[in-house]
C-alpha cells in the first residue's frame, strides 16, 4: 500500500516526535505519511491539518467550483430524503420521507442502499 502524504500546508511546522524524521544530527519535521488518512476524505492527518488547509485555500476552492450567488430552496419536489428505522422486532423499515410534507412511501432495502435510487414520482 503506498504512502500518503497529508495535505495540511503547516503540517511540517506541528513538532511531534512522529514527524521527526532523517539520520541522527540532521532530523527535520516533515509533513506526516501514512498509509490511510481518517480527515477531510482521507487527505489530511489530522483536524489541525484539515483547518489549516480550509483555512488557507477554502475561498479558492469556493470560487473554482462555484460559489453560490443565490439562495437554494427546498421544495415538495426536492425534498426527499431515505430514512430508516428499527422496531423493537428489530426490523429495519426503510422509507423515503419529505422533508416539507412528511410523506413516506417504502423502500427495499437494496433501493435505499443504491445511491443512484431515486423516487420516482410520477413526472
Amino acid at each position: 500500500m503506498a504512502l500518503k502524504l497529508c495535505q495540511g500546508p503547516a503540517c511540517h511546522t506541528y513538532t511531534t516526535k512522529d514527524r521527526l524524521k532523517g539520520p541522527a544530527g540532521s532530523k527535520t519535521f516533515q509533513t506526516r505519511r501514512r498509509s490511510s488518512m481518517y480527515y477531510g476524505k482521507g487527505n489530511f492527518c489530522s483536524t489541525i491539518c484539515y483547518n489549516d488547509w480550509a483555512e488557507t485555500f477554502i475561498d479558492n476552492a469556493v470560487d473554482h467550483f462555484g460559489r453560490l450567488t443565490e439562495p437554494k430552496h427546498l421544495t415538495e419536489d426536492n425534498a426527499w430524503q431515505k430514512r430508516y428505522d428499527w422496531n423493537s422486532n428489530h426490523e429495519t423499515h426503510y422509507v423515503y420521507v419529505n422533508g416539507i410534507t412528511n410523506e413516506q412511501r417504502p423502500l427495499t432495502e437494496d433501493q435505499f442502499r443504491d445511491s443512484n435510487y431515486t423516487l420516482n414520482t410520477g413526472e
